[in-house]
């Protein structure tokens, strides 16, 4: 049985127009089981079937108080996380969703064209991207760079595009592994535009990090 994606893109703030593309591309994926939703009570019920949760452009307070609960219980227990794009962007009220993904989105220049550095080429997200990958997106920026739990994967070059606002170090993909009390963690802030998910090399890295964040424990 391939594993089981929770898919979520409900919305409460900036709507990308690219959701649609993205859920169709991630069914094409072939590798997955894929369950879409918008629908908060999907996480009020047991969430434990899943391999892995994947916010996808969501934006805003998207869950119940009941559904942050069920969500923080299912990733304490091992659960897999990823976020796409505007998942940094969402339920900022919620302090253990920070944490869990790592950072915080805090603002984007105009999308526009620029170069992604691989900073882990051993990576299923990374391993098969040339080690300057040019690339079109809004290059966002974060609250703080991941700390010592994460990994980063891919990083932003700020001189090949206008706007950018963290300097040399600057995260645009990382991950965490699975813990003694959490389950793994992948995050990628590109998939922006609808073109994205039309691109072989960005497929590729979304889905080298979809089958690393659902991989089951050893």
């Amino acid at each position: 049985m391939p594993p089981r994606l929770l898919l979520y893109t409900r919305t409460a703030d900036y709507r990308h127009e690219s959701i649609p593309d993205a859920v169709d591309a991630i069914r094409a994926l072939g590798g997955f089981a894929v369950e879409h939703t918008e629908d908060p009570a999907d996480f009020e019920r047991p969430l434990e079937g899943f391999a892995a949760v994947v916010f996808l452009s969501t934006s805003g307070r998207v869950l119940t108080p009941a559904g942050r609960a069920r969500l923080e219980r299912y990733t304490r227990a091992g659960g897999g996380f990823a976020g796409v794009h505007a998942a940094a962007c969402t339920e900022y009220g919620w302090p253990y969703y920070g944490g869990l993904l790592g950072a915080r989105f805090t603002r984007h220049p105009a999308c526009q064209p620029g170069r992604a550095l691989v900073a882990d080429p051993a990576h299923p997200a990374t391993r098969h991207l040339p080690p300057v990958w040019e690339f079109t997106d809004e290059w966002y920026d974060f609250d703080r760079v991941p700390g010592d739990r994460e990994r980063v994967l891919l990083r932003a070059d700020e001189t090949s595009y206008e706007g950018g606002g963290m300097g040399a170090d600057h995260p645009l993909a990382w991950c965490r592994e699975r813990g003694p009390a959490a389950g793994r963690v992948f995050y990628t802030a590109l998939g922006h535009a609808c073109d994205a998910y039309r691109d072989p090399e960005f497929l590729a890295h979304l889905n080298g990090g979809l089958e690393w964040v659902a991989e089951p424990a050893q």
